[in-house]
């Protein structure tokens, strides 16, 4: 008789839970995941996905307008918000459908329910009423937006859950917040015709991410429209006849429909059972792991954004993928978190891999800087002002190109590609001896010959 009623309990089906019990199944394990709202996770459900999805509705516009530089008659032309919906909710009941099946088929018990962890090896089915033990339990929970509890009417905003399911399109937001999410959705709601209004604490938006790139996009989304309150804070949220007023830290009062939260996220560890079970957690309640995904318990271990290591979809699957092969394929995997390319669906849109100039600044001794900015062709017909920007960071001692960040047109797409040669280790040499794809936007990447700039920390020591 098996020691335990499973080898390994998986608490969440997002993309690094399901990843994990998938392969594991696969080695033979006797898997099975709990789920309490819908398989795929944030990412599907409530992520990238979904907003990839009304990234495309609203880039229709600028489409449409860019269309009659090129002899096409836009008039008439509308949009219809229930509709975007709809067809949203068809295709994201489809995909979770399938991540369901595709658990099934591997052979994976699928349990629609909340789980608790109860001992090291123990599991309460709470929808079930009923604990199950497994050798091995995987934590992949994601996160959770956070609200600002200080914040008088806070209740009256709404997250990165509800903004999807919006009935019907405001003619009026306020986006609190400056990072991925803010930004995309004030792209999102601008371009489907709402008014918008972005409201961040700092200066600039996307903290963390190459100065320049962070200027260039707050200028291009001011060109396109949004509305900028920087340097303040989100003070009441009152709601009123007309709507929602609101009052920020500095004393503004802004009228607006729908206020969306988008100060962060969480990892989603309250409520399951850690601290009784002895797992270690962070000041943000993050699962501490080792390099193989290990808490501090022996048999639990955690991916994903609960983890607050990289909290980006990609990265959760291959952490759930190392863990599988780690604990049941008989081969110790490593992820490498170090050089992982990103995109930001703004409107433009970014895609970087490697350090930004400031970041590359503290690591490195000598830097060679590659800017360009230019009006794709596209651009140049259609009459649009947009403009793109290209930055290469070159370490000046070895020639390792250390980082590359685009802000334009297929920004992520091209992150994709430059992900393998930075990984590689590519040099500026190496970009110089491409050939060029023309014409195109990309070919500006392996074209720029000079340095923009010649960093050296000996001289400005020396100053």
């Amino acid at each position: 008789m098996a020691a335990f009623d499973y080898d390994l309990f998986v608490i969440g089906a997002g993309s690094g839970g399901v990843r994990a019990a998938r392969i594991a199944a696969g080695y033979g394990a006797r898997v099975a995941i709990a789920e309490e709202y819908r398989a795929g996770g944030t990412c599907v459900i409530r992520g990238c996905v979904p907003k990839k999805l009304l990234v495309y509705a609203a880039r229709f516009a600028d489409a449409f307008e860019d269309s009659v530089g090129f002899g096409w008659t836009s008039e008439r032309v509308a949009f219809d918000w229930p509709t975007l919906i709809a067809a949203k909710d068809k295709e994201i009941a489809r995909l979770s459908a399938i991540y369901e099946r595709n658990l099934e088929t591997a052979g994976v018990e699928v349990l629609h329910t909340r789980a608790v962890l109860t001992g090291p090896n123990s599991v309460r089915l709470t929808g079930e009423d009923r604990v199950v033990t497994a050798g091995r339990i995987l934590i992949a929970t994601g996160g959770r937006p956070v609200a600002d509890s200080s914040v008088e009417g806070i209740e009256h905003a709404i997250s990165s859950n509800e903004v999807f399911d919006l009935k019907t399109q405001p003619e009026r937001v306020l986006i609190v917040g400056s990072g991925y999410i803010a930004v995309e959705f004030a792209g999102i709601f601008n371009g489907l015709g709402t008014e918008t209004t972005v409201l961040h604490r700092g200066p600039q938006v996307l903290r963390g991410f190459d100065e320049e790139v962070r200027g260039y996009l707050h200028e291009e989304m001011s060109r396109k429209g949004v509305n900028f309150i920087v340097s303040d804070t989100l003070a009441r949220i009152v709601r009123t006849e007309g709507g929602l007023e609101v009052t920020t830290g500095r004393g503004t009062v802004i009228e607006t429909d729908v206020v969306l939260s988008a100060i962060g996220r969480a990892p989603n560890t309250a409520g399951l059972g850690l601290t009784e079970a002895g797992v270690q957690t962070s000041e943000r309640g993050a699962v501490i792991v080792d390099e193989y995904s290990r808490t501090s318990v022996p048999s639990i271990f955690a991916v994903g954004d609960v983890t607050d290591r990289v909290n980006l979809t990609p990265v959760a699957i291959r952490e759930g993928h190392a863990f599988a092969d780690t604990e049941f394929g008989g081969r110790a995997v490593v992820v490498d978190h170090a050089l992982v390319p990103t995109a930001v669906f703004s409107q433009p849109e970014i895609g970087t891999v490697g350090l930004g100039e400031g970041a590359a600044k503290q690591q490195y001794a000598a830097l060679d800087i590659y800017r360009t900015r230019f009006r794709p062709m596209l651009n140049t017909i259609s009459g649009r002002e947009e403009r793109t920007f290209m930055k290469i960071v070159v370490d000046a001692e070895t020639d390792r190109v250390v980082g590359v960040h685009v802000l334009g047109p297929d920004a992520g797409e091209m992150a994709q590609l430059l992900g393998i040669a930075v990984k590689m280790g590519a040099t500026k040499a190496d970009f110089d001896a491409t050939m060029a794809v023309h014409p195109t936007a990309a070919e500006e990447l392996v074209t720029m010959r000079t340095p923009s700039e010649r960093w050296r920390r000996e001289q400005v020591a020396a100053r």
